[in-house]
């Protein structure tokens, strides 16, 4: 597999999905933005996080943008912020194209006390980024979550409700470990501290990440923020029919791993 880099940078990982301990006390949070496609929509949203992050923590933090190759020219636009946005990075992978490895990716080359990953097909509001960051303190996990008091589905389609419905019907059944302990484990916008999950190997398969650190990793103190999540204005969704194959599978196997670790606990 290769790895290229839109700017030098001094790590890039490939190989097993781990992310280390270390970081950089100046740098509070490093939120890592996977993209594929979203020229219509990165310069805006990279110029929302940065009013945001700018207000929350002033230059305590980095934006991390993995894009996977866009044909759409994605990370040559995010690039070209860089001068305006001196807490962007940019990575440009080749020959990796799966969206929860590209969060974590992102994750072993941030040097921030805590991660975080968000959208950027605005989907995920960078409004709510104050509010997520205030509870960094108190927890291990922070959820941007759709199913808490206040939060929705705003005008999705009939199709996706019943799609969320499905899965996290699956979810509840197949794997309380995570299903239990929020309400939106399939959430895509969320913060973790990073000794929570430093260390760790990471599995993941499709487009969800925080049921795979909410199994594996050392997740005690989970905090919630409501949001309402917005059906794409511009650009295309990327979720394909073999993702719910993906998901299945993801569940089942966490199952075990959750099984594994009771019976090993006992």
């Amino acid at each position: 597999m290769q790895v290229t880099l839109a700017i030098p940078d001094p790590a890039v990982h490939i190989g097993p999905l781990v992310v280390q301990p270390s970081f950089e006390p100046e740098i509070r949070l490093s939120l890592v933005v996977p993209t594929l496609n979203e020229s219509e929509n990165i310069r805006s949203f990279l110029e929302a996080l940065r009013i945001q992050l700018d207000a929350a923590l002033g230059t305590a933090y980095e934006i991390i943008v993995v894009d996977d190759d866009s044909p759409d020219g994605t990370w040559e636009i995010a690039t070209a912020l860089m001068a305006d946005i001196p807490q962007l990075r940019v990575v440009r992978r080749q020959g990796e194209h799966k969206l929860s490895a590209a969060v974590i990716r992102g994750w072993q080359a941030a040097r921030g006390e805590f991660l975080g990953t968000i959208n950027a097909d605005f989907q995920h509001p960078p409004a709510l980024l104050p509010a997520l960051i205030a509870h960094l303190e108190d927890s291990d996990l922070v959820v941007a979550s759709r199913f808490a008091e206040g939060g929705g589905l705003g005008d999705w389609a009939m199709h996706r409700r019943v799609n969320s419905f499905v899965a996290h019907w699956m979810g509840c059944r197949l794997l309380p470990e995570a299903f239990g302990r929020t309400s939106d484990p399939l959430s895509g916008y969320y913060l973790v501290r990073r000794r929570a999950i430093a260390g760790v190997e990471l599995k993941p398969l499709g487009f969800k990440t925080l049921m795979e650190i909410m199994v594996r990793g050392r997740i005690r103190e989970i905090r919630e923020e409501s949001y309402e999540m917005r059906a794409r204005q511009r650009g295309s969704s990327k979720l394909k029919f073999r993702h719910w194959f993906d998901f299945a599978f993801h569940l089942l196997r966490l199952r075990a791993t959750a099984k594994g670790g009771a019976a090993r606990a006992e």
